[in-house]
């Protein structure tokens, strides 16, 4: 089995390397608008402009959100924590670690 720490690393980097990529398509879009008028509100092209920013938004929010829930469970592993449910203390599931790298809690307080 993989230790804790080496999957943690793992995600993290593949974190971090969609993070990046998100970030350079996102500011290709809003680069991309720059230079024109689309009026989201009444040209058909910039309601797709003004939709595809947002949704990259969202990911790219949803991304380092996930990257400071991984940081926290790098946080876990040397204080000892990581592992154990932070609502009833018990073990949190191996396949649930396997499939939630960053989980805090075990599959019953999730």
């Amino acid at each position: 089995m993989t230790a804790p720490e080496e999957i943690l690393c793992r995600v993290r980097t593949e974190t971090r390397a969609q993070i990046a990529a998100l970030t350079a398509d996102y500011e290709a879009v809003v680069e991309a608008s720059r230079g024109s008028n689309a009026d989201d509100e009444h040209d058909p092209e910039g309601q797709t402009i003004g939709f595809e920013r947002a949704q990259l938004a969202s990911v790219l929010e949803q991304a380092r959100t996930r990257l400071a829930e991984l940081d926290a469970a790098v946080s876990r592993v040397a204080d000892g924590s990581y592992g154990r449910c932070e609502v009833c203390g018990l073990p949190i599931g191996e396949a649930r670690l396997q499939a939630r790298p960053a989980a805090r809690t075990c599959i019953d307080h999730a």
